[in-house]
């Protein structure tokens, strides 16, 4: 079936620097990623080599400072990186932003010893990171949290079980939130723990209606004993810095979002331009235009407000709603486009043999993860109107 192959994104980068960057992305994602992603997914094939790789090619640590090894990217930049590589491959594209999520407390409260001694190896020496905050009891009310960090001497030793972890079991690092106080928010503290940590193990993958081969754990801390030169930020600092590092980490979930979208808008005009009924192609009719239409207006819609609050992040200014208001859209648009692509498909979209279901599989958990759409809506409004009263 003859097809219209997809013209890649015109994007607005604010250097010549970018647009190379941009440039070899897409190239490791056609050449590397892309080719292989819905073999490895359907096997739950954990893409390990993609990831030093990424390492190596200085794509691991594109907002941190080159220092450290990272690449003193601007937000801007960084997050159309991230959507070139979900465009390719989710699990690709979320596990780099998970890393960078992983990676911003040690980066951005950590002591100079501290950064010096471990960031270099996090943001260019080929480790991969993962972020513990929630547990089996506490998701969207984190500051609940039980997991415990005992002070013994110089030492601090952890008990309890993190959920729903991305890279659970396979991470060389976990930034950890622990209670070492009163209850509520003000009692965590943020730890930097090693994954070969003694008492440190992860259960079994959760089996996922889709991004199969991002492996997502629980991760148990049975008597991990830390030093005290683990502990990142104050004692009762971790809620502050959990928070500030989901700001962030939701410009991330929406650039991947927008990613996702864009590859099922790509798949929809392919399938249509090549697809014929009633003697022309399907592209033709008006009613299918218009659903087109609507696609690439939503697609173009999130990645213009994504952009807006990281252009503000870089800029210094508050962006907290706005990273809440672009999680919200962009993941409800990448859900909306990929059942819309599928519809265009008809039958074939419902098939894996096309990647169009897989693509609405996988925009289901964006939704979900890093703050669900409903507590986007709680954070906008809290902006809006103020906290609730009690």
């Amino acid at each position: 079936m003859p097809d219209r192959a997809p013209q890649p994104v015109d994007r607005q980068l604010p250097t010549e620097e970018a647009r190379d960057l941009i440039s070899l992305v897409r190239d490791i994602a056609q050449r590397e990623i892309a080719p292989n992603a819905a073999e490895e997914e359907d096997a739950g094939r954990f893409p390990r080599e993609t990831f030093t790789l990424l390492s190596e090619s200085g794509l691991l640590g594109l907002p941190y400072d080159s220092e450290y090894g990272g690449g003193d990217q601007p937000y801007e930049v960084y997050l159309q990186v991230l959507e070139e590589l979900a465009a390719a491959r989710l699990t690709v594209g979320l596990g780099v932003s998970v890393h960078t999520l992983a990676s911003y407390a040690l980066a951005a409260y950590g002591t100079k010893e501290q950064q010096v001694e471990h960031l270099p190896a996090m943001l260019g020496g080929g480790l991969l990171g993962a972020y513990c905050l929630s547990e089996p009891s506490s998701g969207s009310d984190a500051a609940s949290l039980r997991t415990k960090a005992v002070r013994d001497g110089e030492d601090w030793v952890i008990t309890g079980t993190k959920a729903w972890i991305t890279h659970g079991g396979v991470a060389d690092f976990y930034t950890v939130m622990a209670r070492t106080g009163e209850e509520g928010s003000r009692g965590i503290t943020a730890f930097l723990v090693p994954g070969d940590a003694e008492g440190l193990s992860a259960a079994a993958p959760e089996k996922k209606m889709g991004m199969k081969g991002s492996p997502t754990a629980q991760v148990h801390f049975d008597g991990v004993r830390i030093s005290d030169d683990r502990r990142l930020g104050e004692e009762g600092q971790g809620f502050a810095i959990a928070l500030a590092a989901l700001d962030s980490g939701r410009l991330g979930i929406a650039a991947c979002a927008i990613g996702v979208a864009q590859a099922a808008l790509d798949e929809a005009v392919s399938y249509a331009s090549g697809r014929k009924q009633f003697g022309r192609p399907i592209s033709d009719f008006q009613g299918l235009r218009f659903m087109l239409a609507d696609m690439a207006t939503q697609v173009e819609a999130g990645r213009a407000l994504y952009l807006a609050a990281a252009r503000l992040r870089d800029a210094g200014r508050p962006f907290a709603k706005q990273a809440a208001m672009a999680k919200l859209h962009c993941t409800d648009t990448a859900m909306k486009v990929t059942i819309d692509a599928v519809q265009i498909l008809g039958g074939y979209g419902y098939t894996a043999d096309f990647p169009a279901e897989r693509y609405m599989r996988e925009a289901k958990v964006l939704q979900i993860v890093e703050g669900t759409n409903q507590i986007q809506r709680m954070v906008i409004a809290r902006h809006l109107a103020g906290p609730e009263t009690r």
